[in-house]
């Protein structure tokens, strides 16, 4: 099984009818946030994608004994 992680990623936005937008990132699952506007929804997803994938990388468990 591969551990690698995919260096682009595809984010989509859409405006809420209160005024909000939505951001998610679909590569990442749960990374979906709200902002004021579209550049703050951006900015949020990202920076919570990179949190996810962070928090991934450091709870990875390997198996030494079977290599």
């Amino acid at each position: 099984m591969s551990n690698l992680i995919s260096t682009s990623f595809t984010i989509e936005t859409e405006q809420e009818n209160d005024g909000r937008w939505i951001a998610e990132i679909l590569e990442v699952p749960g990374a979906l946030v709200y902002g004021d506007n579209q550049q703050q929804a951006v900015a949020q997803v990202k920076a919570l994608a990179l949190r996810v994938i962070a928090d991934k990388q450091d709870h990875v468990e390997i198996d030494l004994a079977s290599s």
